[in-house]
C-alpha cells in the first residue's frame, strides 16, 4: 500500500464514520448529493479530517466543487501529503 493509498483509506474511514455512510458505498463515483452528505455534513468530516491528519484544510474551489467522493478525495490530498512531508 502507498502513501497515497494509506491516506485515501483513511480520508474513507474518516468520510463514513462522521457521515454515517456504509464505506461499501464509497466509491470514488458516488455523488455527494446521493450519500447525503450536505455541506454541514462537509464541515464536520473536514474538522475530523483536520483533526486526524493535524493539517488545516482551506475551503478552496477545489473542495468547493467537490461533487463525487473521488473529487473530494482528490481535492484533500494535496493538503495531507504537503502535511506529511
Amino acid at each position: 500500500m502507498t502513501a497515497s493509498d494509506h491516506i485515501e483509506d483513511r480520508l474513507l474511514a474518516i468520510v463514513a464514520r462522521e457521515g454515517l455512510i456504509d464505506k461499501a458505498k464509497l466509491t470514488p463515483d458516488a455523488t455527494l448529493d446521493s450519500l447525503g452528505i450536505a455541506s454541514a455534513d462537509v464541515i464536520v468530516i473536514l474538522m475530523a479530517v483536520e483533526e486526524e491528519f493535524g493539517a488545516y484544510i482551506p475551503v478552496d474551489s477545489s473542495l468547493s466543487d467537490a461533487r463525487t467522493v473521488g473529487d473530494f478525495v482528490v481535492a484533500l490530498r494535496p493538503h495531507l501529503e504537503k502535511q506529511r512531508s
